[in-house]
């Protein structure tokens, strides 16, 4: 018989990174996301609200509450109801997870009342299913008097008794002592029908803070292969910024060639309208005019020709100056794309040799991870599912049942009860070996095979079989 598991804590008055964390909008590294659409929400929210944070706060706003509440005020337990992580899969299995689900929810209700279960969310995309439920505290009747050994005083002045049964905010009233054993006990309880029994009383264990559970699970082998996956993600990340930065620099490069181009084109045209400028002057001065209107007009010319050459060639020579501040840009931008590049280059290296190192701390920490890593592909290959494959990693005997499937024959086998264990190999002592019904993986498969020829009519012998009549 398993256990129940019933955990209240205090909130602190801001609650919008729990809030953020139930309703899966930041992924912690213990969620599976690709079951996060199972979730479900067992408490609809009033019309208006949209989380569980303002869910808190219409609470507080609609009970009817005569004094402020104080700034450092505790608004909400936070509850989590599950149990032992082996009888949750159980009565998952069983199809028995609403019926479940419906009692919680009941037993929440006749202990805080219904109104101040302002959330509940099932999730079922971690490793045993479980309630995050919300209790906004408000109670009535008097106030817990504290205890004290002196004799109480007759007082001086009556004075009229506020009313006992106004609705007040208190965290205190409904997390004493007394209370906290008796939750216990009424929640075992409700659960008695699917064999989860009260834990022990007076036990020395805890309820360790989520960031406590991160801690320990990093430093297990089975989260392993979640921190290599990080460090691969941020060298996938640093190879692609190294990309972007390359690209970024045939551009600039493309650019710095197409000003050159520009520039050279600029000269070139300039070069030439000096020299048609100049032949036009040339022909102007050797003309033998034979008069002073003649000179005049001569005169007028020339200034005209050189106001038009002189126009043009400063508008030209202003374009060769653009281009050239436009080339210096360019030239810098790529200096400082390549001292970029240089960095990102660094990093990467940096990150590369700390994945290096940290496979190596693993490899020697854990010699026998490898083994486990290429038995999980194994299994992956072979079709099991990932709780299954979970479920085998931990070194001990599985009970499954489905269908396996088979690289060798490259067909499915079905078994209605198998049991898949790893064992250390008989042969070499550092080495692991898959069993499925006591026997390895590939005899397995072909003990299945055999099994399916036999079915359709083919009797094909065994090499023992076929050894027994060969004489030596």
């Amino acid at each position: 018989m398993g256990y129940v598991v019933l955990h209240l804590d205090k909130s602190p008055r801001n609650e919008a990174a729990m809030t953020d964390h139930i309703e899966r909008k930041v992924i912690a590294p213990n969620v599976d996301p690709k079951r996060t659409h199972l979730n479900k929400e067992l408490v609809p929210f009033p019309e208006g609200v949209t989380n569980r944070t303002e869910a808190i706060k219409y609470r507080i706003e609609n009970a009817g509450l005569s004094r402020k509440v104080g700034k450092n005020q505790v608004q909400v337990i936070r509850l989590i109801l599950s149990g032992s992580t082996e009888d949750m899969l159980r009565i998952q299995a069983e199809g028995k997870l609403d019926y479940w689900c419906k009692d919680s929810m009941d037993w929440l209700k006749k202990e805080y009342g219904e109104k101040n279960i302002v959330a509940a969310t099932l999730h079922l995309d971690e490793d045993a299913p479980h309630i995050h439920a919300s209790v906004v505290p408000i109670v009535q009747g008097e106030r817990r008097k504290k205890k004290s050994n002196k004799e109480p005083e007759t007082p001086k002045n009556q004075y009229k008794k506020k009313n006992t049964n106004r609705p007040r905010l208190c965290a205190d009233d409904v997390m004493t002592r007394d209370k906290l054993t008796k939750y216990q006990d009424s929640y075992a309880e409700a659960m008695a029908n699917y064999g989860l029994d009260r834990g022990i009383k007076g036990s020395e264990a805890r309820h360790i803070s989520t960031s406590e559970h991160f801690r320990n699970q990093k430093e297990e082998s089975n989260n392993l292969q979640i921190n290599i996956g990080l460090l691969l993600m941020q060298e996938e990340s640093k190879r692609k910024s190294i990309e972007q930065f390359n690209r970024k620099e045939q551009e600039a490069k493309q650019d710095y060639e197409q000003a050159e181009k520009q520039k050279q084109q600029k000269e070139a045209e300039l070069q030439q309208t000096e020299q048609v400028l100049s032949k036009t002057k040339g022909e102007l001065k050797t003309e033998k005019l034979k008069n002073t209107a003649a000179d005049v007009g001569s005169t007028i010319m020339d200034g005209i020709s050189a106001m038009i050459g002189s126009s043009k060639v400063k508008r030209q020579q202003q374009e060769i100056e653009n281009l050239k501040e436009e080339k210096k840009n360019l030239v810098q931008e790529v200096k400082t794309l390549k001292q970029d590049m240089q960095t990102k280059q660094k990093e990467h290296e940096t990150t590369y040799d700390k994945l290096k190192q940290e496979l190596k701390k693993i490899h020697d920490l854990f010699p026998k991870i490898k083994e486990l890593l290429w038995i999980e592909r194994l299994l992956q290959t072979m079709k099991f599912t990932e709780s299954l494959i979970k479920n085998i990693l931990e070194i001990k005997p599985i009970v499954f049942k489905g269908d396996v499937y088979s690289p060798e024959y490259k067909r499915y086998f079905k078994t209605e009860r198998s049991v898949a264990e790893i064992k250390q190999h008989p042969e070499k002592p550092d080495k692991y070996e898959l069993t499925i019904d006591g026997v390895d993986d590939t005899n397995w498969c072909r003990r299945k095979y055999r099994e399916f020829q036999q079915s359709i009519g083919v009797n094909i012998k065994s090499k023992e079989e076929k050894n027994r009549g060969v004489k030596r």
